[in-house]
């Protein structure tokens, strides 16, 4: 790996990749896209090349400044705290703490367990394959329960107040999923609110999925 050239290893519909993508185009980081798919071979992500880069066998993974990380999560971190120009977190410790809360609950208490590695075990295990969607509706709907009274509290334009955050960056994503899995949005309406704003600004149109060099025509 060249210590000069950045690569994410990503996948065009990927919620993980698609938050380190804003980030990236937020801090203008240019990068070599290579796409890994998750449904061809059985999911590239598991072959023993790409096990080597990434042993969790997942994406994203970012190569940058000599280094390799994996976790989305961490990857935003580590660009916020190398790349501190246009920064992606509040001044305030505060209100750090609450775009970072908003992050967890998306980043850890829905997205993980509505995946594609978790649906197929919904569906491997009720033997019924409808139950995939019925089971990530319930993830989702608890999730935005509780985020939504957050934005309620804390919202201005963006998640927190009036300036980008690591939440904004795992907002899109969530609600791409949400419609997906025909949750009623009518009780969020300040998620769809601020993520209508989010999908306005520049960097965050181009990380959507459909912009991706990998994406396919469904999107």
């Amino acid at each position: 790996m060249s210590e000069n050239k950045t690569v994410l290893y990503s996948y065009w519909r990927s919620s993980c990749s698609w938050r380190v993508r804003v980030a990236l185009a937020y801090k203008k980081i240019k990068y070599e896209y290579k796409a890994i798919h998750l449904l061809k071979d059985g999911g590239q992500q598991k072959s023993e090349e790409y096990s080597k880069i990434n042993p969790m066998k997942a994406i994203p993974t970012l190569e940058i400044d000599g280094h390799t990380i994996g976790q989305s999560l961490a990857i935003l971190e580590y660009l916020e705290e190398t790349h501190p120009e246009n920064p992606l977190m509040p001044k305030g410790a505060y209100e750090r703490a609450i775009a970072r809360q908003m992050m967890q609950i998306i980043g850890s208490d829905i997205q993980p367990l509505q995946n594609l590695k978790i649906l197929g075990l919904i569906a491997q295990y009720s033997g019924d394959d409808a139950k995939k969607a019925e089971w990530a509706r319930t993830i989702i709907t608890n999730g935005f329960n509780g985020l939504e009274k957050l934005l309620e509290k804390h919202s201005g334009k963006f998640c927190v107040g009036d300036s980008v955050s690591f939440a904004d960056l795992c907002l899109p994503a969530q609600v791409y999923n949400a419609n997906r899995f025909n949750v009623d949005m009518t009780p969020y309406p300040n998620i769809t609110r601020v993520n209508q704003y989010l999908l306005t600004i520049p960097e965050f149109i181009e990380a959507l999925p459909q912009n991706q060099p990998d994406a396919e025509p469904q999107c």
